[in-house]
C-alpha cells in the first residue's frame, strides 16, 4: 500500500472538516452533515481523516466514554473507490487504539444497515449485533454492534 497519511480534525480546519464530512455524507447519505454539524462534533469526538497519496480515501470517528462510562464508539469509513486494500483495516486498529487511550472498556460501533460492506467489515473484525432501530423521522434501519468480548 501507498503511504497512508492519517490526521486530526480540529473544529477550526475548515479543509480537514470538510474532507471529513465528504467521506462522512458519502458512506452514510441518510445521515448528512453540515459544516456546523461537522464542527460540533470536532468538539466533542476525536475525528480523524486519511489520505493516500495525498488522496482522500476515508475517516474515523471515536466518541469517547462520556461520565462514568466506560463504552467508546469506534467508526471506520472507506470511501468505495478505496476499499479492500487495508486501509479500513489500519483506521480501525488506530481508531480502537485511541478509545482504549481515552479509557473505554467497552467498545461499540454503528453501521447504516444498508451499507453491507460496513456491516461485514464489522463482524469480521468481532463485532457482534446487539440493537436495530430507526431514528426519530426516519425510515433508515441502523445496526448497533459490541466489540466481542468488551
Amino acid at each position: 500500500m501507498s503511504d497512508l497519511r492519517i490526521e486530526r480534525v480540529d473544529a477550526v480546519s475548515e479543509v480537514s472538516l470538510e474532507d471529513w464530512r465528504h467521506v462522512h455524507n458519502v458512506i452514510v447519505p441518510p445521515a448528512a452533515l453540515s459544516p456546523a454539524e461537522v464542527r460540533d462534533r470536532a468538539g466533542r469526538y476525536r475525528l480523524e481523516v486519511a489520505y493516500l497519496d495525498d488522496v482522500l480515501v476515508g475517516c474515523t470517528t471515536v466518541r469517547p466514554p462520556e461520565g462514568e462510562g466506560v463504552t467508546a464508539t469506534v467508526i471506520a469509513r472507506v470511501l468505495p473507490g478505496h476499499r479492500r486494500r487495508g486501509v479500513g483495516e489500519r483506521l480501525h486498529v488506530r481508531a480502537l487504539a485511541l478509545a482504549l487511550e481515552l479509557g473505554a472498556t467497552t467498545v461499540e460501533t454503528v453501521v447504516l444497515a444498508a451499507n453491507a460492506a460496513g456491516l461485514r467489515f464489522a463482524l469480521t473484525h468481532g463485532y457482534v449485533e446487539f440493537d436495530r432501530y430507526t431514528l426519530p423521522g426516519g425510515n433508515d434501519l441502523w445496526i448497533d454492534l459490541r466489540l466481542s468480548g468488551g
